[in-house]
């Protein structure tokens, strides 16, 4: 499908193009990888990945207990919008601070990334991690936390595929 064109409608009707890779001036990520951390706590993202990263990455605590990646692109949409939400709501403190705890990085000369002990901690990633492609960013799992959201998935999928119809998808 590489290449291919899709026509989407957008906001208010018109039709845009979504080429798989890059929806717009997004980046699109899907698939899923297995790889190993080395000794100093690095990780190798994977080839296909690496052209959306080249000019640098965000990489922070993500929820359900995983890392997100975000692409320079999405990352300054993403904090765009994080920053505009409300100071006052104690909520909102919580989230702007899980999401800003987070680091820049540049992929290195193998496309390894260095994933800081804090991160690595609250995903619970020791050794092997699985990487996700979730549209518009990665997720970096640690290998046991995946396999109990796949199984979770699984068993939910019905009830999931229930409440989007009911969103209209």
């Amino acid at each position: 499908m590489s290449g291919e064109k899709w026509g989407i409608v957008g906001e208010g009707g018109q039709v845009r193009q979504l080429r798989f890779g890059n929806v717009g001036n997004t980046t699109m990520f899907s698939g899923e990888y297995e790889h190993v951390l080395d000794e100093k706590g690095r990780l190798i993202i994977p080839a296909r990945f690496r052209p959306q990263l080249a000019e640098g990455l965000f990489i922070t605590r993500g929820l359900d207990g995983c890392l997100f990646v975000f692409p320079p692109d999405t990352w300054k949409e993403v904090s765009q919008k994080i920053s505009r939400l409300p100071l006052a709501h104690p909520g909102a403190r919580l989230f702007s601070r899980m999401i800003f705890s987070g680091t820049e990085c540049k992929l290195d000369r193998q496309g390894r990334i260095l994933i800081p002990p804090p991160l690595r901690a609250h995903a619970d990633i020791e050794n092997e991690v699985v990487i996700t492609g979730v549209d518009s960013r990665l997720e970096i799992w640690s290998k046991k936390r995946w396999q109990e959201m796949t199984t979770k998935m699984e068993e939910e999928s019905s009830f999931i595929a229930e409440q989007l119809t009911n969103l209209g998808i």
